[in-house]
Order: C-alpha cells, then sequence, then structure tokens
C-alpha cells in the first residue's frame, strides 16, 4: 500500500465508481488487506468513492483454525491465548486485531477499530486457496480437524450475519489436497523452489520429499477435486448440512441483512459461546455454542425469539452444538 495523502487504493475504488455510475453495474470491491485498516471499509457506499465494501476476514479463519487443530506456527501464534476469545471478539465486531500489539508482526500494532461497521463488511472464511496452498502438504481442515467440530464451524459461519465463503469442495468436506503449484521456467522456477524451502524450513525438516514439488505436474493434478466423493456417504451428508444451512439463510437472513449491526459475544473457559445481533427490522439474532466435548449447562430463555437451527432449548448444550434463534428483541 502506498504511503501519502490519497493511496492507490482509494483512486482504484473512485475509478471502479466511476465505471459503475457510468455503465449501471453493481459493482462489489472486496479488500485482502491483512493491516485490517477499518477506514478503508464501507458496506454501505454504492458506488464506491474511496471505500471498499468487504475484506477477507484472516483473523476469523486464524481464530477457527487455532481452536479447531491447535496448531501455533507462524501467524497462528497470534490467536493461541485464547482461539475462542479471540472468535467471540471477531464475532462482536469484525477484526480480532483492532490495534492490538501483533507478534508475528514483530511487536508491532496491528488494525484499527471495526466494530462500527456493518457485520457484512467481513468476508468470513473457514479455509481458502491461501491458507490451504501455503500449507506444506496442502491439506484441508478435514483432513486435520474433528468433522463433528467443522460442522459447528460451519453451523455458526454460514448463519451469522457476516458474508460467507466456502471453498472449492468444503460444502461436501473434500479431502484433496491443494499444493501451492505454479508454471514458472528457469531462473523464476527456481527462485520458487528456494523461496519455499527458506519460507517453510521447519515444514521441509519435518516432511522431508513428502512436500510436493511446486512445479511438477503431478502437483497441480493433485488438486484436481475429486468429484465423485460428493455421492460417497460422508459427502452426501456434509452436502445436506451445507445446503440446509444455506436454505435457511436465504429464508432467515438474507431478508434481515440490510441495517444489521453488531451486538455483543462472550467465550467462556468451558466452551460456551454466545453472541448476538440487532437485524433489520429490530429482530434480535441469537448464537449458543458449545465448542467443547463435554456438555455444558446453559439455560436459554424461550423468550428469545424462534429457533431456526439446533433445536429447542434445553438446559444442557451437547458437545459442538449449535443453535440459532431469531424475532426476540
Amino acid at each position: 500500500m502506498e504511503t501519502g495523502e490519497i493511496p492507490i487504493l482509494n483512486d482504484l475504488s473512485v475509478a471502479a465508481g466511476k465505471l459503475a455510475a457510468e455503465t449501471g453495474r453493481h459493482i462489489h470491491l472486496v479488500l485482502e488487506n491483512s493491516d485490517n485498516r477499518a477506514s478503508l471499509l464501507d458496506a454501505t457506499q454504492d458506488p464506491p468513492r474511496g471505500k471498499y465494501r468487504g475484506q477477507w476476514n484472516d483473523d476469523y479463519h486464524h481464530a477457527w483454525h487455532v481452536l479447531l487443530t491447535g496448531e501455533a506456527q507462524g501467524y497462528y501464534g497470534d490467536y493461541q491465548r485464547s482461539p475462542i476469545n479471540d472468535l467471540a471478539r471477531a464475532l462482536a465486531s469484525g477484526f480480532v486485531y483492532q490495534g492490538e500489539v501483533s507478534a508475528f508482526w514483530g511487536g508491532k500494532r496491528r488494525g484499527e477499530p471495526s466494530g462500527k461497521l456493518a457485520p457484512t463488511t467481513f468476508v468470513n472464511f473457514l479455509q481458502n486457496h491461501d491458507q490451504i496452498g501455503n500449507r506444506a502438504l496442502g491439506d484441508r481442515l478435514e483432513s486435520i480437524a474433528d468433522p463433528r467440530a467443522i460442522e459447528a464451524a460451519l453451523a455458526i459461519t454460514l448463519l451469522a450475519p457476516m458474508t460467507p465463503m466456502l471453498f472449492m469442495g468444503e460444502e461436501w468436506g473434500s479431502q484433496a489436497p491443494f499444493p501451492f503449484f505454479c508454471d514458472f521456467k528457469g531462473d523464476l522456477a527456481d527462485a520458487v523452489r528456494k523461496g519455499r524451502r527458506s519460507e517453510y524450513a521447519w515444514a521441509y525438516a519435518k516432511y522431508g520429499d513428502e512436500i510436493p514439488d511446486p512445479l511438477a505436474k503431478s502437483t497441480f493434478q493433485s488438486a484436481i477435486l475429486d468429484w465423485e466423493s460428493r455421492h460417497e456417504a460422508p459427502g452426501k451428508k456434509r452436502l445436506a448440512l451445507v445446503q440446509n444451512l444455506l436454505a435457511i439463510r436465504r429464508r432467515e437472513i438474507v431478508p434481515r441483512l440490510a441495517g444489521t449491526s453488531f451486538g455483543d459475544a462472550d467465550a467462556a473457559a468451558n466452551g460456551l459461546l454466545t453472541a448476538h445481533w440487532r437485524m433489520g427490522g429490530g429482530a434480535r439474532l441469537e448464537l449458543v455454542a458449545n465448542l467443547s466435548n463435554s456438555e455444558i449447562a446453559h439455560k436459554i430463555s424461550a423468550a428469545n425469539g424462534t429457533p431456526i437451527w439446533g433445536g429447542e432449548a434445553c438446559d444442557l448444550v451437547p458437545p459442538w452444538s449449535v443453535l440459532w434463534r431469531i424475532g426476540g428483541r
């Protein structure tokens, strides 16, 4: 990003906005920006006039990944202290890092306050091409985490008011790897190999020749989806789950997104996660989730709206269960 009075991102947004006005097109501008600069974002600005309507929320991904896998290498180290609390913050106000010091960033402060933005500004995801492709083996979450936990994470991600994103094959729980691959020649190819070995020295020390050569054709071929796996029993079950969640989102969440604002979220040491948002029209969207392997005692008032996922409330919340209600004020 340029420094100075008017960064290039502002110019790009203005130019895209002019194009939108001239052509009548509806243009969404979405950032991938680890700076977490909330001041660049405005989901309501249409056409764009210097702002961006959304940003991939890496913080949300990282908190979930640490919670589900326990990994702490690289930037995951910034989320290992309490990933469930980081997740609560992302649900309550967008970014996890909103000006706090980041160890991975060399002790520098990262981010800006983001809770005043519309929840739809944040593109939340559990997997994407970067987070899988930049792993040493290109292994997906499905290969390293409990399926029950992944399904709980999907139930939260796909029904929360933030904009959800799925990676190809995630909808049926594909385990096909997605390793980093490219088709370079000569010096550039050698530089890529050298760079990967330097950046992932710890992985090469651990896995050695198991790490795919990014320039090999076989590496590319291994990343091609096995579409037939969606017809096998686990794939059919996961696909049905995702289709059901998306149908509920379309029916219950999408019509209420305009005017939605952040509410609050809380995470307990026992794994209980609660959150709520004020939806368009004044309805209250409420989440209760047990992100642990044990039952948790928690009484949910029947006055807090109509259940849309997870069934009726009870005094014991089962392990890795997610309950959504909407309508209470």
